[in-house]
This record gives structure tokens, sequence and C-alpha cells, in this order.
């Protein structure tokens, strides 16, 4: 499943710095996360590097965008494929 960034989000930068597919962009006033790009890091990392870097734990899973470990594994080729 994708992940979403809450209103707790304080915009410092860090998740957009560590998103290996570029899925995290500025919006106004919090960060956004593109569920059509996030792999939630599978193919590059063990976890979502957001996650580990966000300082106020805003990141959580987005309850409407559930995707298995395949469709994600699946979305990472895609992502590699487009570059």
């Amino acid at each position: 499943m994708a992940l979403k960034i809450s209103d707790d989000c304080i915009a410092c930068d860090a998740c957009r710095e560590e998103c290996p597919n570029g899925a995290i962009e500025e919006n106004d006033p919090i960060y956004i996360i593109d569920s059509d790009r996030c792999t939630e890091c599978v193919g590059y990392y063990d976890e979502p590097q957001c996650i580990a870097v966000c300082p106020v734990d805003c990141i959580t899973s987005d309850p409407d965008n559930v995707e298995s470990v395949e469709e994600l594994k699946f979305k990472f080729t895609q992502l590699e494929n487009e570059e």
C-alpha cells in the first residue's frame, strides 16, 4: 500500500530527500506522496525510508491505496523501466 502524510507534517524536507522514487512532493502547507510512484521503498530498502527519517512520525499507510508486496515490486519494475 502506498503511504500518506498527515496534517502533522512540518515540511522539513527530510522525507523528500530520502525517497528513491521521487514520490514525495512539496505542497501547501504539507508534503504529499504520489501513490502512483510510492513503492514503500520495495526494490531499494527493507523499510520505507521516509518513515525512518520523519521527525514527527506523520507518515502512515494509506488505506485508500492498498497494494500487496507483489504489486509494489511490479510498480518498482515499471518505474525502473521509465528511466
